[in-house]
């Protein structure tokens, strides 16, 4: 990792294309349950970050990539670094919903 990498900024919505076009991809939103169904990106399963510990019991294949969001960016940084404790080797902090562009899903999961 070169210095100039820590002042690269993550675009939401081009990591969102990324996860639809990548084959086996995981979208998972580690927000609160409250927050998701107030609006959430399609496609996207919410673990909230309190329950992320639990991730083994719904994410079986701990090679597939996951791409990780949250409100900001912060909680799904800190999701990403449980999960590779957990032993998944492909997950992405793809940054906050607020950034997103596209069209948000109201509602359950």
């Amino acid at each position: 990792m070169s210095f100039l990498d820590f002042f690269k900024t993550v675009d939401i919505n081009q990591e969102v294309n990324r996860c639809r076009t990548t084959k086996g991809a995981v979208l998972v939103d580690v927000r609160t349950e409250d927050e998701y169904r107030s609006g959430h990106i399609g496609g996207s399963r919410n673990i909230p970050l309190a329950k992320i510990d639990n991730a083994v019991n719904l994410l079986h294949d701990k090679n597939a990539p996951i791409f990780v969001y949250c409100q900001s960016g912060s909680r799904s940084k800190t999701a990403v670094s449980k999960l590779k404790k957990l032993g998944y080797t492909n997950v992405t902090n793809i940054g906050g919903i607020e950034s997103f562009q596209g069209q948000i899903q109201r509602g359950k999961r």
